[in-house]
């Protein structure tokens, strides 16, 4: 196998995820500043054009960050960070797929349309005038999210998951551009102390 990865917290949901299982695999870094992953080589194993990817033995090419987070789950069980039970696997999905749409897309779509137009005016649809309500949208859902986590330790419940890691490479991003934590949110704060204590978070 081989992982295309570069600079952004899609890609690194995929590598914290592999240093969270302790599997090691060759990576190749695309330079999608300067659009090589825009590119008819990079187009031809990934035509959505966006990293990571994960380019598999037999040539077929993943894409998606949590479809190749549960392939590589399925390729090495344990320890576990989808769940080895279908009741666990279930309260994995679904913590995730509430986690991407309503915090990691309004975040990553406020900083597309706002401090990173820049280099995605030329690339995608942009709407700069979303960019504050993205935000915020964000913002309200990570409040919400604060008050589910109200004695647990981690997104879905006591122990870390894919959910946490999709979050925490998000979050940790929106520190960098402009979309701070909340310190009311003392849940989300502390979480987010935990996962960036964890040595995966270096990935």
């Amino acid at each position: 196998m081989k992982l295309y990865s570069s600079v952004g917290p899609n890609p690194r949901v995929v590598r914290m995820f592999l240093a969270e299982k302790g599997v090691e695999i060759p990576t190749e870094e695309i330079d999608i500043r300067s659009g090589v992953n825009r590119q008819p080589e990079f187009l031809a194993k990934n035509p959505s054009g966006q990293s990571p990817a994960l380019e598999l033995d037999n040539g077929a090419v993943l894409a998606e960050i949590t479809a190749i987070c549960e392939y590589i789950e399925d390729k090495h069980p344990e320890p576990a960070l989808v769940g080895t039970t279908a009741e666990e696997k279930a309260n994995t999905r679904m913590w995730t797929r509430r986690v991407d749409l309503n915090i990691c897309e309004p975040l990553a779509g406020g900083f597309r349309f706002g401090e990173g137009l820049k280099m995605f005016q030329d690339r995608i649809r942009c709407i700069p005038q979303a960019s504050d309500g993205l935000k915020a949208a964000a913002q309200d859902k990570l409040t919400w999210l604060n008050g589910e986590m109200e004695g647990r330790a981690f997104v879905g419940g006591d122990s870390i998951s894919m959910a946490d890691i999709l979050l925490f490479c998000f979050v940790d991003f929106g520190q960098m551009v402009g979309q701070k934590l909340n310190e009311d949110n003392k849940n989300i704060t502390a979480w987010y102390e935990r996962m960036k204590a964890r040595p995966s978070a270096a990935a």
